[in-house]
């Protein structure tokens, strides 16, 4: 087994928070003493404003990124935005996560690559949970593009709050502490997870392990979620303290 692992971001360019949490959810097993050491390298796509037209935009830019991470041989790719995706219709992670493997093939650097979108609905599966109330920065429209994803994989979303945030940059810089009262406005009563945070730019880590010992379910967020897939795609334990039940020991 590998001890060093480079682990490459395919992220917006307006995003603040996966080049934060990731590393941290990483750094903080390595400090308890798990296999592995990591190093972070990123490209970027442009995006300003969450909206379905720049999204779209943005993601063809994609195929550049996975190949400029190829480059630097990385072990790992993360697509790192979860709306971009969902918003392109049901099932498309499973297309953009083999268009980017092909792209890094074909430049001689195959790379493993996962996204924030179907680590999601990987991680609510892995759980087990039929169920799930969730939380997102977008506006309404948006949301409810979510909402049908997740619902198309057979998750039955039963409540929702949209923060109704466009702009990238001020979704980066909410404060998720904020987060541990705001999940008193969401009905998670008929859930059997909450995603605290279905956004990769929405901070949430700080807020995760509290808000779960709060409502005694599994809270989960985007970013803990691509963790997870980062971790087992490189046959890793998924494990990282305060994380949430997804990435805790006992799981």
């Amino acid at each position: 087994m590998k001890n060093n692992y480079r682990v490459g971001l395919i992220v917006p360019s307006s995003n603040t928070t996966m080049e934060t949490e990731i590393p941290a959810m990483l750094n903080r097993r390595v400090k308890e003493g798990y296999e592995g050491y990591f190093t972070f390298h990123s490209s970027r796509m442009r995006m300003k404003n969450v909206d379905k037209d720049e999204l779209t935009r943005m993601d063809k830019d994609s195929e550049r990124c996975a190949v400029e991470l190829s480059d630097a041989k990385c072990d790992v790719l993360a697509y790192a935005c979860l709306v971009a995706i969902m918003c392109q219709g049901p099932g498309y992670h499973q297309i953009s996560e083999d268009k980017l493997t092909k792209v890094t093939e074909e430049n001689g650097g195959p790379t493993n690559v996962v996204s924030s979108a179907g680590a999601l609905i990987q991680g609510i599966k892995e759980l087990k949970s039929k169920k799930v109330a969730i939380i997102t920065p977008y506006m309404k429209p948006l949301t409810n593009q979510v909402i049908d994803y997740i619902e198309s994989a057979d998750i039955q979303v039963t409540d929702s709050i949209s923060l109704e945030v466009s702009d990238n940059i001020a979704v980066g810089q909410l404060d998720p502490f904020n987060l541990i009262n705001i999940v008193d406005d969401l009905d998670h009563s008929e859930a059997d997870a909450v995603v605290l945070s279905a956004c990769v730019q929405m901070p949430s880590l700080s807020a995760i392990q509290k808000v779960e010992d709060k409502i005694g379910k599994p809270v989960l967020s985007a970013g803990t979620a691509t963790v997870h897939q980062i971790l087992k795609s490189l046959d890793l334990k998924p494990v990282v303290p305060d994380a949430g039940h997804l990435l805790s020991r006992g799981y």
